[in-house]
């Protein structure tokens, strides 16, 4: 695949009232997710709870990519379709978390590098040939008010994201590029905006020594928000004031798209925030959403793990998707919310 055809596919899955769903939960994160509601995490529980999500009516008019697991990505539908056969049949184009975690860095207390890019290329070409068109590496930067991350810290995950993107794009996969900036912690937003300048600058070196063809690349970045235990949390226009600010001096224009994580937001926040930035709009870049708990917090709560609650999930999936959609025009208001 040539770099144009890379390029194709990341507009597709950001096509206007597009963005993606998040549905790469770990066993460990899926589980933590079904205990909310007392289901048991089981392969079929697993398998049957994506397969409501996949399968509901109309969410490809807002969804133009999902994101799946190894697991998923090998599961099919009762009927017997692979779900990547089942999406790509929608319209909807599967793709594949392929990092392996964020693990200790070495001589540096607090920070984190993900794993992962041991035997990389040949799960690639695996994956590809299962269906999947695009894939997704996460990078986890923790944030204090004064001395993380250090400049290793963020050098070395830069590093890895760009081996990463250019292992995808050798086998012709649209890599989404996620340095997550988190929100845990007491910073201003300030010192978030600060940080997230440092990580794009340094991705963004990398991605280009390594020769990583930015235009079939997505990024998925935090927003600029202050940390959950700050005194001073931002309101939605000074977060998309922030965060604007930053992408456009950090984020080359031939990026096609920016998909934002929700990043432990709620829901309402999440599509807020990705409404005041596009009625700021236009930009270089399509501003879009890669949401996993932002979409389907509503969706495990109206499920709980009973058949008969399959079709309220499946609606509450659409509407979440909908409400996004707006966003990705600037329409949304938090009065949509109880309108329905």
């Amino acid at each position: 695949m040539n770099l144009d055809e890379l390029q194709a596919v990341a507009r597709a899955i950001v096509a206007p009232q597009k963005g993606v769903l998040a549905a790469d939960e770990s066993g460990p994160t899926i589980k933590k997710r079904f205990d909310t509601i007392a289901v048991e995490s089981t392969e079929k529980s697993r398998r049957r709870y994506r397969e409501i999500m996949f399968t509901a009516e109309s969410i490809e008019r807002y969804i133009g990519g999902v994101i799946l697991y190894d697991e998923t990505l090998r599961q099919s539908t009762r009927d017997g379709t692979p779900f990547p056969q089942l999406l790509a049949g929608r319209g909807i184009i599967p793709g594949i978390k392929v990092d392996q975690g964020a693990k200790p860095l070495a001589l540096c207390p607090g920070e984190k590098v993900t794993e992962g890019l041991d035997g990389l290329r040949e799960r690639l070409v695996e994956y590809h040939g299962l269906g999947a068109q695009f894939a997704k590496w996460r990078a986890v930067i923790d944030i204090d008010a004064h001395d993380l991350p250090s400049p290793f810290g963020i050098h070395a995950n830069a590093h890895a994201l760009a081996r990463y993107a250019a292992l995808c794009q050798e086998v012709g996969l649209v890599p989404i590029v996620e340095p997550e900036v988190l929100m845990d912690g007491a910073h201003d937003v300030e010192r978030c905006e600060a940080v997230t300048a440092r990580a794009l600058e340094a991705v963004f070196a990398e991605l280009d020594a390594h020769g990583v063809g930015l235009e079939g690349v997505l990024l998925k970045p935090n927003m600029v928000v202050a940390g959950k235990k700050s005194t001073r949390q931002a309101g939605v226009q000074e977060v998309a004031e922030a965060t604007l600010r930053c992408l456009r001096r950090h984020v080359p224009a031939a990026v096609p798209g920016i998909v934002f994580l929700s990043g432990g937001q709620s829901a309402e926040e999440a599509t807020a925030h990705l409404s005041a930035m596009n009625a700021m709009g236009p930009h270089p870049w399509q501003v879009s959403f890669s949401y996993g708990r932002a979409l389907q917090a509503p969706v495990l709560a109206a499920w709980r793990g009973h058949e008969a609650n399959a079709a309220a999930a499946q609606a509450a999936l659409l509407e979440r998707a909908r409400l996004n959609g707006l966003a990705r025009d600037g329409a949304y208001g938090p009065e949509m919310e109880s309108a329905g």
